[in-house]
């Protein structure tokens, strides 16, 4: 990834690029972070797997500093990743692991710079006789992730989308959140929300049955 991109993604929130496009692939919000790692920003490595690890250590072995593991079990219920797979990721410099199913060894995990996202923990590990595939596109979060797409993760959830779609929409992001930083002053100095909306107008518009947006009116 370039690394104007990588900074301009560590610096704006997961947020703000949903606001400057709706259609953009955000994983469901059962998709939980299990540690307070660092912000998540890489290159997604896609694994397909069920109920066994096997792929899991396969995309580990190949995986490149910046890379993120994006994980599709099938629904699995069984833990395929854990304390020595975060630890090994570290050491490679990946990025982050997300998984669409289970993680365990919290204890470890928690304590990782590395963000680590799964739906839930569970004890019990998988196999270990299924190859599985990677670098295939997968279903994680409800989304689809390709190999190669731009993964980013904060507090809010994770956002998904081509180096290309993330660079065109840095200039309205980081408008969004110029404008916001001019709203949260203003109600700093006693102003209300309310008043730097054209919320009359747009209810009016709505009544009439005409197209409306609701946006912020701020006079510099």
């Amino acid at each position: 990834m370039d690394k104007h991109l990588h900074a301009d993604l560590t610096a704006i929130a997961c947020s703000s690029f949903a606001d400057a496009d709706k259609t953009l692939r955000v994983m469901d919000a059962g998709m939980r972070r299990v540690n307070d790692g660092a912000k998540l920003v890489g290159v997604a490595r896609t694994v397909r797997c069920h109920e066994d690890f096997l792929a899991v250590i396969r995309a580990l072995a190949d995986a490149q500093p910046g890379d993120v593991l994006v994980v599709d079990t099938d629904g699995s219920r069984r833990a395929v990743v854990g304390e020595l797979f975060s630890l090994e990721a570290t050491r490679r410099g990946l990025a982050g692991i997300i998984v669409d199913g289970t993680v365990r060894d919290l204890r470890t995990v928690a304590g990782l710079r590395l963000p680590v996202w799964a739906r839930g923990l569970n004890p019990k590990s998988g196999t270990t006789r299924d190859p599985g595939a990677v670098q295939v596109p997968v279903t994680c979060g409800g989304v689809v992730v390709n190999p190669g797409d731009v993964v980013l993760g904060d507090e809010d959830g994770i956002v998904v989308a081509t180096a290309a779609e993330f660079a065109a929409l840095v200039p309205t992001a980081r408008a969004i959140e110029e404008r916001e930083a001019r709203v949260r002053a203003r109600m700093a100095a006693g102003h209300a929300l309310t008043d730097m909306l054209n919320l009359d107008a747009h209810l009016a518009a709505l009544a009439r049955g005409e197209a409306s947006k609701l946006a912020f009116k701020l006079d510099d």
